[in-house]
């Protein structure tokens, strides 16, 4: 059973991010507060769930959080910043967005800086322990996944409805084949030949 709250007596918003490891694509994540009484057995890590699962608990979710939002990081940006900065970027633009504010942030992973003045704790395998943070990567996985879904109507070839962004043998081949996208992450080893970029052609 996962754990309601982290810091007790505070209004807190657990965060999570989806895509940190695609070649292709934004980066999301959200944040997500709970009533400090919540319980819900079904709500695990998104990476537990099956799609089907991962969706239906988005629907609870929503319906039944004090407040939840998704932020995204562009691939532009993940160039300039890189993706620990971009995904700590995206966690902070989802909380930005809550139309609740909250008093207290837990993150999974273990890497964060500071949103305003907020107490904050980084938790390994966060989203395993703490209600907040599985409804979080829920939230991001699904809603990013959305988007590759949409892209993938767009450049059909890299087999994003499958892979969603992620360096897959597949992906990559097809990189091989036609080069990228505007939506392929310039930054990083797309051919996994240790070869960091390739030449930016659309």
């Amino acid at each position: 059973m996962l754990k309601p709250i982290y810091h007790p007596g505070l209004i807190e918003a657990g965060c999570d991010e989806a895509g940190r490891g695609c070649l292709a694509g934004s980066v999301y994540a959200a944040a997500v507060i709970f009533p400090p009484d919540y319980a819900n057995e079904q709500l695990n890590d998104s990476k537990q769930l099956t799609e089907r699962q991962r969706y239906a608990l988005r629907e609870v979710i929503v319906r039944e959080a004090v407040a939840w939002a998704v932020g995204v990081v562009t691939p532009e940006e993940i160039d300039k910043i890189n993706i620990l900065n971009a995904s700590i970027l995206a966690m902070h633009r989802a909380l930005d967005q809550l139309s609740v504010r909250p008093q207290a942030v837990i993150v999974d992973g273990n890497r964060f800086k500071p949103y305003h003045d907020l107490p904050y704790a980084t938790i390994v395998k966060g989203d395993g322990k703490y209600l907040s943070i599985a409804a979080a990567s829920i939230l991001a996985k699904t809603f990013r996944d959305d988007y590759m879904n949409q892209l993938a109507e767009e450049y059909p070839q890299y087999d994003w409805l499958s892979n969603k962004g992620y360096p897959t043998k597949k992906h990559r081949e097809a990189i091989r084949q036609y080069g990228i996208t505007p939506y392929h992450r310039h930054s990083f080893n797309l051919l996994g030949d240790r070869q960091l970029t390739i030449p930016f052609e659309f």
